[in-house]
């Protein structure tokens, strides 16, 4: 597969650049070719800027050869060979070596000899016109597939189908990323630099996009794979009632519901567990300020309309440990009905009172410190459009037993008595519910992760599922919670080899 596009000016050949960023992982090599003055430079600047997401001085390597950036996961490696009078210059650069662990751009590739990667995405840029034409050929299986960034209507020639060399396999880049392209032109950002924001176990995708000192959030939410509970418009909703309640969930800046689009206001890079990592003895100050979120917002009425659940499908929601993760591991689906009634039972009498507003993902990469807010605002709040009724602990547990980073015990001990006393709860009793709705959890996440592997090729999750492991035991040891530790029982240990089990089968299951 190949693609084409026609690139009016230097704009447009940022947004190409823009659009290939996020795409080139360790091990892509570019290979860029043109003549002298046809932009090749221009677009490996454009493309490092956007993949380091900041307004980086990126010097021509025409004298030094190759220039290295440390870029989020990646090291990316800009090289001039115009200068090399043979193909083993490259080995004494290193550059042979950082095919395999960087993403590299090369100018004058031809100098490489048979160095050149096997699977090299190779761009050629030449004049044509006003402006000049783009082709894209080569590159590992899956790096051109979708749609490109396209120029927009009446940009130049070439933006059609059916342009270039070798029509029936090379296509101009139109699609989504056009749609796309159009929302920015509407909402004044489309020249801004993109640079690509980690995303979620959704379908989703986000763009931090940076215009001078200025930077906003662009949501990538498809129609086609995000259902409408989980979409922009939920987002919308339920932005504005937290925001409403004086808290701090993203201004939205503009949007296209329909195509599902976001700009939203950045709340910045000051996530809970980067925050805490850095500075560690901040930790009881962020999670007080992050209970008392919770405090204010289930002391006010929920918006009408949310999902809620009986115990027995809260129970419901616990068996993919047994659909997925005990499958993935053994090969065998047992029986749940013995977790169902246990877990039902214990939800019932533990944790079944009176529902509140939950946001169901309230945990330390979802939560931003902004101190330069006064109270509560000071807690940033991201990925809540799956709200919905539920009980009062759920989302403190989710808080306090994060799949992702540990919490301290005297930090969970001291926020579980904070809860209870702002709320007027029983301590004893909230705790106990405490354990519930953490084993429920637990059950549900340690399903979801080995099935987002096993499903949906993401097998970034599993390093995470002794963590959850651990946190099921210690609530399945409260004297409450018996019955459900025995029908628990068949579940197998995390051991390397059993996550080891489960990467084997990756993507498997699509």
């Amino acid at each position: 597969m190949g693609l084409t596009q026609f690139l009016a000016d230097e704009a447009a050949t940022d947004r190409l650049a823009v659009w290939l960023a996020p795409r080139l992982r360790a091990g892509d090599c570019v290979l860029l070719s043109g003549p002298i003055g046809a932009g090749k430079s221009h677009l490996a600047r454009a493309l490092i800027r956007a993949r380091l997401g900041r307004a980086e001085e990126v010097p021509s390597p025409s004298f030094t050869l190759v220039q290295v950036y440390d870029a989020p996961g990646v090291e990316i490696w800009h090289a001039d060979l115009y200068r090399l009078s043979h193909p083993d210059d490259v080995l004494e650069l290193g550059l042979a070596d950082a095919f395999a662990s960087s993403i590299c751009l090369v100018e004058w590739p031809d100098r490489l000899g048979s160095l050149a990667p096997a699977d090299a995405l190779t761009l050629t840029l030449a004049d044509e016109g006003a402006g000049r034409r783009a082709v894209l050929s080569g590159g590992r299986p899956g790096l051109l597939a979708g749609n490109g960034p396209g120029t927009g209507p009446g940009t130049g020639p070439g933006t059609g189908p059916g342009t270039g060399p070798e029509s029936g396999k090379n296509r101009d880049m139109t699609g989504r990323a056009e749609t796309k392209q159009a929302f920015l032109v509407r909402s004044g950002w489309d020249v801004a630099v993109r640079a690509p924001l980690a995303g979620d176990a959704s379908g989703r995708s986000y763009d931090r996009l940076r215009w001078g000192d200025a930077t906003a959030v662009l949501m990538d939410a498809p129609p086609d794979i995000t259902p409408a509970s989980d979409g922009p418009a939920q987002f919308l909703r339920i932005a504005r009632h937290l925001r409403g309640l004086g808290l701090s969930a993203p201004a939205v800046l503009a949007d296209d519901l329909d195509a599902g689009f976001l700009l939203l206001e950045d709340l910045g890079d000051a996530l809970y567990a980067r925050q805490i990592g850095a500075d560690p003895g901040c930790e009881a100050l962020l999670y007080a300020a992050a209970t008392d979120v919770l405090v204010h917002l289930q002391a006010q009425p929920r918006p009408t309309g949310l999902p809620d659940l009986t115990a027995a499908q809260w129970a419901e929601a616990a068996t993919v440990a047994f659909d997925w993760y005990r499958f993935a591991v053994t090969g065998t689906r047992d029986d749940t009905a013995p977790l169902l009634d246990s877990l039902a039972q214990v939800l019932t009498a533990h944790a079944d009172g009176p529902r509140v507003m939950i946001l169901r993902d309230f945990h330390s990469e979802n939560l931003l410190w902004l101190p330069d807010r006064q109270g509560l605002a000071r807690v940033g709040l991201l990925d809540f459009q799956l709200a919905q009724g539920g009980q009062p602990g759920y989302d403190l547990v989710s808080l306090l037993q994060d799949a992702r980073r540990d919490v301290q015990s005297g930090t969970e001990t001291a926020m579980i008595s904070r809860f209870a006393s702002a709320t007027g709860q029983d301590e004893t009793a909230l705790r106990t519910a405490c354990s519930v709705l953490g084993a429920q959890r637990a059950l549900r996440i340690l399903g979801v992760f080995a099935r987002l592997c096993l499903v949906t090729g993401k097998p970034g999750y599993l390093p995470l599922i002794p963590r959850v492991w651990d946190q099921l035991q210690r609530n399945l040891a409260h004297p409450a919670l018996q019955g459900l530790a025995a029908a628990c029982a068949t579940l197998p240990f995390p051991s390397p080899e059993a996550l080891n089990q489960i990467e084997a089968q990756c993507g498997r299951f699509r």
